[in-house]
């Protein structure tokens, strides 16, 4: 095995850079601090919950006829929003002027 795979796979931690702008490193250090969580935690929070949905995202269910049906039905049905869902789509989001 050659010496660097060796010691990639013995480290506990690996490293990953990243450019960003200034601007969207301050509303993610902003964020993080509102969460009382360091950037790279959320960062790595964040990162983590977005392959965990990507991956769910191409998850294949299958389901009986019957159950597809009542399903398409939900679905299709207009949305009922009620006086939270209403009032949280009226605010503006944390990062918009």
């Amino acid at each position: 095995m050659p010496r660097q795979a060796k010691r990639a796979e013995s480290s506990p931690r690996g490293l990953v850079n990243i450019r960003m702008s200034r601007q969207d490193r301050n509303v993610i250090d902003r964020a993080a601090q509102t969460a009382g969580k360091t950037r790279t935690q959320f960062m790595i929070e964040a990162a983590r919950r977005a392959a965990q949905e990507t991956l769910l995202d191409t998850t294949l269910v299958l389901v009986d006829g019957g159950t597809f049906t009542r399903f398409k039905k939900l679905f299709d049905a207009p949305p009922q929003p009620d006086d939270r869902l209403k009032a949280l789509l009226s605010q503006k989001a944390p990062w918009e002027p």
